[in-house]
């Protein structure tokens, strides 16, 4: 009888344990999180796993150059190291306390935005392709601009958050002080891409923070003179938007070269695709494992495939708006709002370059694409999006590092 109630009393203590009851740090987490959410973040992972092996292939011939240094596979590897990476990153990052992981963005905004100013240094930014993003750390590369991104926006949501509490600071005006700082940081690289990211998501922290019409209109009418004086000083810009507007059909090779080579790409395999590693125009493609890596999906895997992927990214972003509905913290609701809206943004812009609908631009597939700066940054982001959406209560009083204290 002794051992009998010893067995059962055992049964129900691992049944508590993977139960809702288990109250252990990664009980606590796994079912206070967003589970949805989490599924389909590891989703496109795997996706971006499969992707960067078909996209693989034709990258390390287009850098071997003829002593053909690396194997088939080298970018391949390489992701699912950085996978390996990112993941712990993700997961940690969303276990943390609200409170904790507030104040972490600040400091991180801080710092990133401090290495934004030292890439432009000479002699402290690396210069690729004729930009220079890139901050040389040993023999690796890493840019700043991608970790800022989920900071920045932590940090702009807090301060438009302070509005219930300080009424008389000028905290639109404080934001877009630091929006317009980060711009021209930005622009001076050039990186007009990234500057329209962080300029469209303070946009809409604006309007969800209630910022009054008059000043939103003010905005919103400057910002067709950004645009323009992008135009008139960013000749990179410049170029790929007249080669997207006033294409010239019987020039081979031109500006607008990328754009068509994408194209012809993600159209190639039809609706089902051509099969993996049977595709042959990503051949053809220039940075066909980043940039351009949903083509190389398109013509391996199908169109029907491209709009899977679509799916997934405005599923993660209307999960995010429909649970924010309810929120009570203005704080969380800013922040959450904010990071699924750089989100899907980012995935708009990279989906648009790749089907021929904007102008050629370097800008990631989320989780999709290759790169360790970029899968790191969006694990970070995505881990502070699942802080941010976590519902109990409890967890403000910070089960998983208590030394921290109680939540402001």
């Amino acid at each position: 009888m002794t051992d009998l109630a010893n067995t059962q009393g055992l049964r129900g203590r691992l049944k508590e344990r993977g139960g809702r009851g288990d109250r252990s740090p990664l009980g606590t987490w796994f079912w206070d999180t967003d589970r949805v959410l989490l599924l389909l973040t590891f989703a496109l992972i795997a996706v971006g796993l499969l992707s960067v092996a078909a996209a693989s292939p034709a990258t390390a011939m287009r850098y071997s150059g003829e002593q053909l240094k690396f194997p088939p596979l080298y970018y391949f590897w390489r992701q699912v190291m950085w996978v390996g990476v990112s993941l712990p990153v993700l997961i940690g990052v969303s276990m943390l306390p609200v409170n904790v992981a507030r104040r972490a963005a600040v400091m991180g905004a801080a710092a990133f935005g401090f290495m934004l100013v030292l890439v432009l240094i000479p002699g402290v930014g690396v210069e690729v392709n004729g930009a220079k993003r890139w901050l040389g750390v040993g023999f690796s590369q890493f840019q700043p601009s991608e970790f800022l991104k989920p900071c920045f926006i932590v940090t702009i949501a807090w301060l438009l958050s302070l509005r219930t509490k300080e009424e008389g600071l000028p905290l639109t005006a404080i934001t877009c002080a630091m929006t317009a700082t980060v711009g021209a940081l930005l622009m001076m690289q050039p990186d007009f891409g990234q500057t329209m990211v962080f300029g469209i998501v303070w946009m809409t922290l604006l309007i969800i923070a209630g910022t009054p019409t008059k000043t939103l209109a003010a905005f919103i009418a400057m910002a067709p003179l950004g645009v323009g004086a992008a135009y008139m000083f960013y000749g990179t810009a410049r170029t790929r938007i007249d080669a997207f507007l006033f294409r010239d059909p019987n020039e081979a090779e031109g500006a607008h070269f990328q754009t068509d080579a994408a194209h012809r790409t993600l159209t190639s395999g039809g609706w089902t695709g051509t099969g993996p590693g049977a595709g042959t125009s990503k051949f053809g493609l220039p940075e066909a494992h980043t940039d351009y890596i949903f083509s190389v999906i398109g013509e391996e895997f199908g169109l029907i495939a491209c709009m899977v992927i679509a799916v997934l990214f405005l599923a993660i972003v209307v999960r995010v708006f429909v649970k924010m509905l309810d929120e009570q913290d203005s704080f969380k609701l800013l922040a959450a709002s904010g990071l699924a809206t750089q989100f899907g943004l980012q995935a708009l812009i990279s989906m648009a370059v790749n089907t021929g609908l904007a102008p050629s631009k370097g800008m990631t597939l989320p989780f999709i694409s290759y790169g360790g700066s970029s899968m790191i940054a969006l694990s970070i982001g995505m881990g502070l999006l699942l802080t941010f959406t976590r519902r109990n209560p409890f967890l403000l009083r910070s089960p998983y590092v208590a030394r921290w204290g109680s939540a402001s």
